[in-house]
């Protein structure tokens, strides 16, 4: 595990700041509900207006007067945006920045197979994801309960839940195209995630193209489908999840036979 605690103590400053930043902006969220309450009905009437952006938001599915209708589309944004961003560039940066920092003819010389080197390296990513998450839903509940409402337990978890996902098939995705590149790619990484997060957008705002729900991992985060189902859309997520073991399967194999220079 010698590699895997290298990684998280060389990631540590990013992870703390990425953690910092989502989880503030994310209580200040909940913080700021109680002093929006008594406006909550005109600004869901004006939003109800606004047409194709009340649509893209799911907006004109959700009560934005209660809590979680609040959550999901305030909360929901930053969550997703915020953790989408930081697991890309864990993810993407992984595998590359050996070649990128000129380190790799020094670990590779140590008697650790490449496969041992890709699965400690995507364990570290998976783990401070993880740890992110956590820390980010105890105070996001910690928060509700402070402003004085009930905590929707099932519908927090669902909805962090479906983010937690989300935040893991970037990260695999990344990973993958980490095992092609030879610099940093952290570009790459956000630019990846920014572009999926307006397909959804997209696909909110016009049936005509509802087919990128299957392509984008925010198709299964939408918080109006989640609230009222109650529960995620399986179909959406097992393609999740089968796209993340293709992308992780496509860096062991990559990655092992790579002329690393």
């Amino acid at each position: 595990m010698t590699i895997m605690n290298h990684e998280l103590r060389q990631g540590r400053t990013a992870f703390v700041i990425w953690t910092a930043a989502v989880a503030f902006l994310l209580v200040i969220c909940i913080f700021i509900y109680p002093e929006m309450q008594e406006d909550m009905d005109v600004m869901s009437r004006l939003f109800a207006s606004m047409g194709s952006f009340t649509a893209a938001f799911g907006m004109d599915r959700l009560n934005f007067g209660t809590l979680m209708g609040f959550y999901a589309v305030e909360c929901g944004n930053i969550l997703g945006l915020g953790g989408a961003f930081f697991a890309s560039f864990a993810g993407v940066s992984a595998l590359a920045k050996e070649e990128k920092d000129r380190t790799a003819e020094f670990l590779l010389t140590h008697p650790v197979s490449r496969a041992r080197v890709v699965t400690e390296k995507l364990a570290a990513v998976l783990i401070q994801i993880t740890v992110m998450n956590f820390i980010i839903l105890g105070l996001s509940l910690l928060s509700v309960r402070l402003i004085g409402e009930d905590i929707p337990r099932k519908e927090i978890l669902l909805l962090h839940g479906a983010y937690y996902l989300l935040q893991l098939e970037f990260a695999c995705i990344c990973f993958g195209i980490s095992a092609f590149l030879r610099r940093g790619g952290a570009g790459i990484g956000m630019g990846l995630a920014a572009v999926m997060y307006f397909l959804n957008l997209i696909a909110n705002m016009t049936k005509h193209v509802g087919f990128l729900k299957y392509i984008t991992p925010f198709g299964y985060c939408d918080g109006a489908d989640i609230l009222a189902d109650g529960k995620l859309d399986a179909g959406l997520a097992a393609i999740g999840v089968l796209t993340a073991c293709a992308c992780v399967l496509a860096a062991y194999w990559r990655y092992t036979g790579k002329d690393i220079r």
